[in-house]
């Protein structure tokens, strides 16, 4: 009763995916982690602030305009004495005074530390934008780490299940032996030990799976449903030129790419810093007003009024502020020089990854042809065996020795397929190339 409930088990597991579920294909898990990763997005979300802070709105050649207005009230108590000698005197006078204007400042020359710190923003946003990039090729490398993480799952739980029906047909001519008298009962309890162990296994394969392709849909922004199934088909570019990559390592890997990009931030940054050493700020201030007065009794003019326009130009020169500014570009230099050294320094680096890489991946490919050519001596080996089980000519603990050669073949090449695979993703980013991957 006992095996049977564990068929049964075995069955339900391996049916229940039997029905149609949704093919996630690695151009559609690109797309869905492109558009829903949440890494992404908030990769995204910088760029746009990046945008922002690189427009004409926030570059300092637009002038400012602010609107101003006031209203005051008084309430005294005045004597006035005249020239003649006559003396007034009020007690509780009103008077009032009422302004509005409208006020111009704008910068028409700043010694160009505002064109510098302009160029510097939108360098920054191509910074960001790389940062972005950087973000992408990582979380390209992600997703399919545990993408190919379920394929090869899904296959181990394939060869598995094939493991399973090979015991569960080995169980039952146990059974029929022993009961037509042609074998022992040992030999029953020895299936019933190995079909256990296959179920377990194949249980324990299960749950791998299901939390990898949790895992996967959390890499893409959980936008699937919990059942689905992946294209499972892998092939290999074996058309790689080794110096046509270095080349294009040097050239565009988002290591380097951002390495320059900050080299030219800081050159501009220099620039910056000098122009306000010899150039001096031109600034334009302009007004438009309204100006209305009540005067007290006391005053010579009751009410007057006026309303006009005024501007006028400001001239300001840094002649020498007590060397900050010198410090200021000394430091600058310094900072640039170290960009450069690290630059120098990131390019032996890249160079030794990307062999490292380009090693790592011929190996792994070569391993996993190996692994092909073992599978085909495993199988050999396991159907002569089962051939000679069939007639009495070989023992269980033989067939059982062939049919788990078999399975661990199975699993290591199944393994090593799709290590050689993310061996070529990962000296494909290296290279830059890793947005440009076909399947």
């Amino acid at each position: 009763m006992r095996i049977k409930f564990v068929f049964l088990s075995i069955i339900l597991i391996s049916q229940i995916t039997v029905f149609a579920q949704e093919v996630i294909t690695p151009e559609k898990a690109i797309a869905l982690a492109l558009e829903n990763n949440y890494g992404i997005k908030l990769a995204k979300t910088d760029v746009e602030v990046a945008k922002n802070n690189a427009s004409i709105l926030n570059s300092g050649y637009l002038p400012s305009l602010t609107g101003n207005a006031g209203a005051t009230y008084n309430l005294d108590n005045t004597e006035a004495e005249f020239s003649d000698g006559r003396v007034t005197t009020l007690n509780g006078a009103e008077s009032s005074r009422y302004n509005a204007s409208i006020d111009l400042n704008y910068v028409l020359f700043d010694a160009l530390g505002r064109s510098y710190d302009y160029k510097q923003l939108k360098e920054t946003q191509q910074l960001t934008e790389l940062q972005a990039r950087e973000t992408i090729e990582n979380t390209i490398i992600q997703l399919f780490t545990v993408y190919y993480s379920v394929s090869e799952l899904t296959e181990n739980n394939d060869a598995l299940l094939e493991t399973f029906a090979i015991s569960k047909d080995r169980l039952i001519r146990a059974q029929y032996q022993f009961e037509y008298g042609q074998s022992t009962k040992l030999a029953v309890l020895n299936a019933e030990v190995d079909i256990n162990n296959d179920s377990i296994s194949l249980m324990n394969s299960k749950q791998q799976l299901n939390n990898s392709k949790r895992d996967l849909n959390l890499v893409l922004g959980n936008t699937l449903d919990d059942e689905f199934d992946i294209d499972a088909i892998v092939e290999f570019n074996n058309l790689y030129n080794k110096d046509e990559l270095l080349e294009k390592a040097k050239a565009n890997n988002i290591s380097l790419l951002q390495v320059d990009k900050s080299i030219d931030i800081n050159k501009l940054g220099i620039k910056s810093e000098k122009s306000t050493m010899f150039l001096p700020t031109i600034g334009l201030t302009g007004s438009y007003g309204w100006n209305k007065n009540n005067n007290n009794a006391a005053s010579f003019v009751s009410v007057s009024t006026n309303t006009g326009l005024s501007g006028g130009l400001n001239l300001s020169w840094n002649l020498f502020d007590g060397g900050s500014n010198i410090t200021r570009v000394r430091n600058a230099k310094i900072n640039l020089e170290a960009n450069n050294i690290q630059k120098e320094q990131l390019l032996v680096t890249v160079e030794r990854d990307f062999n490292n890489a380009w090693d790592d991946y011929q190996n792994k490919l070569s391993i996993y042809r190996l692994q092909e050519e073992n599978i085909k001596t495993s199988q050999n080996n396991f159907d002569r065996t089962e051939e000679k089980f069939k007639i009495g000519q070989a023992n269980s603990i033989e067939f059982r020795q062939a049919q788990l050669n078999l399975l661990n073949a199975e699993l290591s090449k199944n393994r090593a397929k799709y290590l050689a695979k993310l061996a070529e993703f990962q000296l494909l980013q290296l290279s830059g190339e890793i947005l440009n991957i076909s399947f």
